[in-house]
């Protein structure tokens, strides 16, 4: 594998090639950790770590294939349906979030896209939780440039889509939407001014080239995700992906790194999985450029590490949270 012009590495840039993100990543470990820890130093606090916290509004019933997700209606899983959460619920939700560090509030529903009447109970929410001070940020599934631009007037910071892998392995893992269809509602959310957070997970039986492209897509769009959350796999029994080989944690830390490189002003979240992850990984992950997690008990339906060993974690790390920047709404 051909070395990359490492004196290039920190740029901003959109015309990565194959043979160069294949490159990066085939960096010997340390000199990856080493130019990942040394392009986060000049674009982030190394000791700051942005906090978010998930909360699923609307759970199951999903009509999507996804295979690593309980929340399809396809599979039998210890997931069950749950209706849109009341607006009350979601405030008293963000309020302790607020209360625990969380800076941005990330409200997920199990949706292919949302309906009309959907939409407009999430705009509430959005306007109410940002009106908290916090950052605002939802997933919803597919939406029209139409909904992106609602969102957006809504007050909303934040959409997460994620890709989830790269474009050749994504057919082995849903069928139900084409990876276009992934693209076109990035499209919209951008055009609509809103924030990109864009990731995907590894674990899924993928290859390492399917990692790097999953990174060369993120990286080679028009303007870089400003959120790159990286996923471990979490198997749930029931879901077609159960029973997998555990992921290799040096696969997860490369990743984090790469994308550290590739995208040097994205935040890269270290999301779901982190129940599986040795504090040392952990640290690892943030040696390589990783400043972004989710705090809480429960991402959407999957275990999360509690507020205490996050803390405990950080303390021992050195690490604080990131300071809030979202106003209250007007």
């Amino acid at each position: 594998m051909p070395t990359p012009d490492l004196s290039r590495l920190g740029e901003i840039r959109s015309d990565w090639t194959l043979e160069e993100a294949r490159g990066v990543f085939a960096l010997p470990f340390n000199d990856l950790l080493f130019h990942a820890q040394r392009v986060h130093r000049q674009n982030f606090d190394p000791n700051r770590v942005q906090v978010s916290t998930l909360l699923s509004i609307k759970t199951g019933a999903c009509p999507e294939d996804c295979a690593y997700c309980p929340q399809s209606v396809r599979y039998e899983t210890h997931v069950g349906r749950e209706e849109l959460l009341d607006l009350g619920d979601v405030l008293d939700a963000a309020q302790a979030a607020r209360r625990n560090g969380a800076t941005r509030f990330c409200m997920g529903a199990a949706y292919r896209n949302p309906k009309p009447k959907q939409l407009e109970q999430i705009k509430a929410m959005v306007r109410e939780v940002r009106a908290l001070g916090l950052e605002t940020c939802a997933t919803l599934g597919m939406l029209t440039p139409d909904q992106a631009r609602e969102l957006k007037d809504a007050g909303l910071d934040y959409y997460n889509h994620n890709l989830d892998t790269s474009e050749a392995f994504y057919g082995e893992i849903i069928t139900t939407r084409t990876y276009q269809d992934r693209l076109d509602t990035l499209a919209a959310v951008r055009d609509a001014g809103l924030n990109v957070c864009c990731g995907g997970i590894l674990g899924m039986g993928e290859s390492d080239l399917d990692r790097v492209q999953l990174l060369l897509t993120l990286a080679t769009l028009p303007q870089h995700p400003e959120s790159v959350p990286i996923n471990q796999l979490v198997q749930v029994e029931g879901t077609p992906l159960h029973g997998l080989p555990a992921l290799d944690p040096l696969d997860l830390v490369r990743t984090i790194a790469t994308a550290r490189l590739l995208m040097p002003k994205s935040y890269v979240r270290l999301s779901a999985g982190r129940t599986d992850m040795s504090d040392a990984v952990q640290a690892l992950c943030f040696l390589a450029g990783a400043n972004s997690i989710f705090h809480g008990e429960k991402l959407l339906t999957t275990p999360n590490p509690g507020q205490t060993r996050d803390e405990e974690l950080f303390a021992r790390l050195g690490l604080r949270p990131e300071a809030g920047s979202a106003a209250p709404a007007a």
